[in-house]
C-alpha cells in the first residue's frame, strides 16, 4: 500500500505496534539486500543445518532453538531455520527473535499473512511438527455438535439453477447490507471462484464447471436481504447435470486469515508520469471478474524475480481527483489505478517500471481493516500523508466529499521533501476552491529558497497548529499513512495531543 519496502518475512512481534502504525526498519547492511537473499538460497549452500534432510519437529525440539545462532520458528506447522535469514531481515533481528522457538503462526498472521515465505524460505525448510494426540474431555462432542449446529444455520449456502442460456448460482448470505463490494468473483477456463466478505470470515463457492461457458459474467446484488446471484452465459445450449467438481475449499464459510489470497492476472494497459519518480499504473481485469476494491484497502502485486515470488502492497487510487465529486462509471469495476513511486534500487518498482503496455502482473483480492462507518460517524475529517502515503487519501477524500454530508471540515496535511515530490498538486488545490469543506495544507523538509509555505517534519508542535478540535466533544477522525517511522511517530504525537486511539486510524499493510 505504500512504496515503502515491506519486510521479505513478517516482523511477528509488531502487531503490538499496529495502532502506531506500521513496522519498523533497520537499514541492512551492504551486501544484504533482498536480492542478495536469493542469491544466497540459489547458492546450493545448506542454510538448515541439517545437510539436507527433513526431520520432524516436536514441541521440546522447537523450543530449544531460540537464540540468534540458533534460531528456529513455526508457521503453520513447518519448522524454518531462519538463522541465515537473521541480517537480511528488513525488520530487525528483534523482530524475528520475538518467534523464536516457538509457533510463530498467529503472529505472522497478524502482521503480513500475505509474504509468501514458503518461497522466500524454502533453502531454511527443517521439516514439519510432529501432531501430538489430543484427549478430548468428557461432554466436548455433545458441545461441539450443538455449536456445529447453531453454526449451520447462520452459515451462508447455495443453489443453481438454469435455462437453456444461462445458468445462476445463487448465494443466500443471511446478512443484511450486502453490497458490490463484499463478492468477488472470477471465471476464467471453467474455473468459477466467488467469495462473499463478511467481516473477518468469507463465505466461497469454487468448482470447475461441467462445461464452457462465456468470458461475461453478471453479479446482482439483493442488499436488503443479502441474497447474491452469478449469472453465467453457456456457450452452447445444453442441459447441465451438474455444476461442476468442487474444489478444495468450495462451501466453506471460515476466518479470512485462514483463507488464502486469490490472484488473478491484470493486464497492463497505460503506465503515465505523475512526478519525476512517482508513475500512475491502469491495470485492467480480466473479462470473468467482478472485483470493487473497497476505499481503505489494497492489494498485492505479485512479481517473480530471479525465480523468486517477491510480493508488494498497494493502495489503488482514482485516475484523478473528481472535480464534480463523482467517480467516472466507466472505471468502475475495469481498471485498478495505481501511484507508484519507482525506487532507482528498488528490485520490485524496477520490475514494474520494465512491464511493458499489455504485459500482465498478478493482482490480490482486497485487504484492510478501515470501515466508511469511521467516516460516516465525523464531524471532521484529518488526513495525515506522507509521501506516498497519499495513495489511500485519494478515495477517501472522494467518497467523504461525494458521500458524508455531515461532514464539516476534511483537511489534508502533506508532508513531503520538495514541491516536485508533490502528487497531483494541482488537482488537490483546485479540489480546495472547489469545495469550501477542503483545505489542503503543504510541508516540505527540504524546500527551495522559492519557496513560501510551511516547512519541516512531522512533529507535536507542528500538528498542533493544524490538528485543533473545533469543540471539545466534536467527533474527529485522523488518519495517518507514510513511511513505518512517520506513522509511528505522528500516532504518538496525537496522542500526546489528546486525540484518543479510537480517533485515529493508520493504514499499514
Amino acid at each position: 500500500m505504500l512504496n515503502v519496502t515491506p519486510p521479505a518475512f513478517p516482523a511477528p512481534g509488531s502487531q503490538q505496534r499496529a495502532a502506531a502504525g506500521a513496522r519498523s526498519k533497520v537499514p541492512l547492511k551492504p551486501g544484504r539486500s533482498l536480492m542478495d537473499w536469493i542469491r544466497l538460497t540459489k547458492s546450493g549452500k545448506d542454510l538448515t543445518g541439517l545437510k539436507g534432510r527433513l526431520i520432524e519437529v516436536t514441541e521440546d525440539e522447537l523450543s530449544k532453538h531460540n537464540k540468534k545462532e540458533d534460531c528456529w520458528i513455526c508457521i503453520r506447522g513447518f519448522v524454518y531455520n531462519v538463522t541465515p535469514y537473521m541480517e537480511y531481515h528488513p525488520g530487525g533481528e528483534d523482530e524475528l527473535m520475538k518467534a523464536a522457538g516457538t509457533d510463530g503462526t498467529d503472529l505472522f498472521d497478524q502482521v503480513h499473512r500475505w509474504v509468501n515465505y514458503e518461497s522466500m524460505l524454502k533453502e531454511c525448510l527443517v521439516g514439519r511438527m510432529a501432531v501430538k494426540p489430543i484427549a478430548a474431555p468428557k461432554g466436548v462432542l455433545l458441545e461441539k455438535k450443538v455449536q456445529a449446529a447453531s453454526a449451520k444455520d447462520l452459515s451462508p449456502s447455495y443453489d443453481w439453477f438454469q435455462t437453456d442460456s444461462l445458468i445462476t448460482i445463487v448465494i443466500y448470505t443471511k446478512q443484511k447490507d450486502m453490497n458490490a463490494e463484499l463478492v468477488i468473483v472470477d471465471c476464467q477456463d471453467k474455473q468459477l471462484r466467488g467469495e462473499i466478505i463478511m467481516d473477518d470470515h468469507s463465505y466461497l463457492v469454487e468448482v470447475g464447471l461441467d462445461h464452457e461457458v462465456s468470458e461475461d459474467v453478471a453479479v446482482n446484488i439483493a442488499e436488503k436481504v443479502g441474497k447474491v446471484e452469478i449469472i453465467l452465459n453457456k456457450k452452447d445450449n445444453i442441459h447441465w447435470k451438474m455444476l461442476g467438481q468442487p474444489w478444495e475449499g468450495h462451501n466453506t464459510f471460515i476466518k479470512r486469515t485462514d483463507r488464502g489470497l486469490f490472484y488473478r492476472k491484470c493486464k497492463l494497459v497505460s503506465k503515465t508520469e505523475v512526478t519525476h519518480d512517482t508513475k500512475l499504473f491502469c491495470l485492467m481485469l480480466p473479462k470473468g471478474t467482478h472485483l470493487r476494491v473497497p476505499t481503505g484497502q489494497h492489494v498485492y502485486l505479485k512479481q517473480i524475480i530471479a525465480g523468486t515470488e517477491v510480493v508488494k502492497p498497494y493502495t489503488p487510487v482514482l485516475p484523478f481527483l473528481p472535480l464534480d465529486f463523482q467517480e467516472p462509471p466507466r472505471h468502475d469495476g475495469v481498471h485498478i489505478y495505481l501511484m507508484i513511486k519507482i525506487y532507482s534500487h528498488g528490485l520490485f518498482t524496477q520490475a514494474l517500471d520494465h512491464l511493458q503496455i499489455g504485459d500482465c502482473i498478478s493482482v490480490s483480492n482486497p485487504e484492510g481493516n478501515f470501515k466508511k462507518s469511521q467516516v460516516q460517524a465525523s464531524e471532521d475529517l484529518l488526513l495525515l500523508a506522507g509521501g506516498t502515503g497519499f495513495t489511500p487519501m485519494v478515495k477517501l477524500l472522494n467518497f467523504a466529499l461525494t458521500e458524508v454530508s455531515c461532514l464539516r471540515t476534511v483537511k489534508l496535511i502533506f508532508f513531503n521533501k520538495t514541491e516536485d515530490d508533490i502528487l497531483w498538486r494541482n488537482q488537490l488545490e483546485q479540489l480546495a476552491l472547489k469545495d469550501e469543506r477542503f483545505e489542503v495544507q503543504f510541508i516540505l523538509s527540504e524546500p527551495s529558497k522559492e519557496w513560501v509555505g510551511k516547512q519541516g517534519k512531522i512533529s507535536s508542535s507542528l500538528l498542533s497548529e493544524f490538528v485543533k478540535r473545533k469543540r471539545r466533544d466534536s467527533k474527529v477522525l485522523i488518519c495517518i499513512c507514510g513511511p513505518a517511522p512517520f506513522t509511528e511517530q505522528g500516532v504518538q504525537y496525537l496522542k500526546d495531543l489528546g486525540y484518543s486511539q479510537e480517533e485515529i486510524h493508520a493504514f499499514t499493510a
